[in-house]
């Protein structure tokens, strides 16, 4: 390792937040006014620790009999050489020394996007989610057209969308360069429009192929097209690293659909959202070959036996019960 040096001070996540130059060795860190490099942390010793030059004049920190100690790989040591990978922490200060000859990595792809900035995709992103506020409010309203209703559900959509995006900014801002609020809108949009998309195509698809498990188990692929809006929210905070959100979001992934899925299994007894295809679309749609109605009794016949067969046991299960409760009234007297 070569002079000058580069003392850096990192956060948890690896990110550096301040790094400062030493022309030669030994540099003493704490956090008394007399060393090369103050410390401010309240868990570190005035005088800590020190980085010197061993016997073959690489650096080697040493800990100078710090209360707290210095923590390398969750082992407190005496003292460790620095490659320029070494992480050490002391208290709650992480630092790592670097020389002028460390080699970088090679430039990253730029995947931030810098043209899709600014009032394009807000104003996107604020259709996108009105239409979607809109739509939903249409397919599920019964009442006589009143706009103002519409007005309203569109306003108040709006407004949700508007803070839910506005907090996704101020994280932008905090942990990232920019706000990009007109991205996070344009986010929060494409996913709305996505989950409306798919609720309609799955109803259509599912009533013309008879493909009923496509509406039984629609709010599974909402909760997946949600995660992927989560991720997207969270690649335009930190693009560096897409592999840990892709691993965060899947994992929330599959927390909410089995939470889902219990949720159906305890209230109803079956995995599915519904218990049967409750979609109904003009026949025009239909695509699948119609049933006779010889199989429509058949099957009729066959639930009805399901039917007899669950209440005799629930019958026989009861009377069992009183049986018992019977018995154990006859015990006491």
């Amino acid at each position: 390792m070569k002079a000058p040096y580069y003392i850096e001070l990192l956060g948890r996540g690896g990110d550096v937040l301040q790094r400062q130059r030493f022309d030669t060795l030994p540099i003493r860190l704490g956090r008394a006014y007399d060393n090369d490099l103050i410390l401010d942390d309240a868990h570190t010793g005035a005088h800590h620790a020190v980085i010197e030059a061993d016997e073959h004049g690489a650096p080697v920190l040493r800990d100078l009999g710090s209360r707290n100690g210095s923590i390398r790989d969750g082992k407190r040591v005496a003292s460790v050489a620095l490659d320029g990978n070494a992480v050490v922490r002391l208290g709650h200060t992480r630092v790592r020394l670097r020389g002028a000859d460390f080699a970088v990595a090679p430039e990253l792809a730029d995947t931030t996007m810098h043209g899709w900035e600014g009032a394009a995709p807000a104003l996107v992103g604020l259709l996108l989610i009105g239409l979607f506020a809109g739509l939903e409010n249409w397919l599920a309203d019964i009442d006589a057209l009143q706009p103002i209703r519409y007005l309203l559900v569109v306003v108040s959509g709006l407004g949700v969308g508007l803070a839910w995006s506005g907090g996704w900014a101020l994280a932008n801002r905090l942990f990232g360069t920019h706000a990009r609020l007109g991205r996070h809108l344009f986010i929060l949009g494409a996913g709305l429009f996505a989950v409306g998309a798919w609720r309609v195509l799955s109803d259509v698809l599912a009533f013309a192929f008879s493909a009923e498990w496509l509406t039984r188990y629609g709010n599974v692929a909402t909760i997946a097209l949600v995660c992927g809006m989560l991720f997207f929210h969270l690649w335009t905070i930190k693009p560096h690293y897409p592999r840990r959100f892709a691993v965060s979001c899947a994992i929330l992934l599959l927390a909410g659909a089995g939470l889902n899925l219990m949720t159906n299994v305890q209230s109803t007894g079956r995995a599915a959202d519904e218990l049967y295809m409750s979609v109904l679309l003009p026949p025009a749609l239909r695509q699948s070959p119609d049933h006779s109605v010889a199989d429509f009794m058949a099957g009729a016949t066959r639930l009805k036996a399901e039917a007899d067969a669950a209440r005799t046991r629930a019958s026989k299960d009861n009377d069992e019960g009183d049986d018992e409760d019977e018995e154990g009234d006859a015990g006491g007297e």
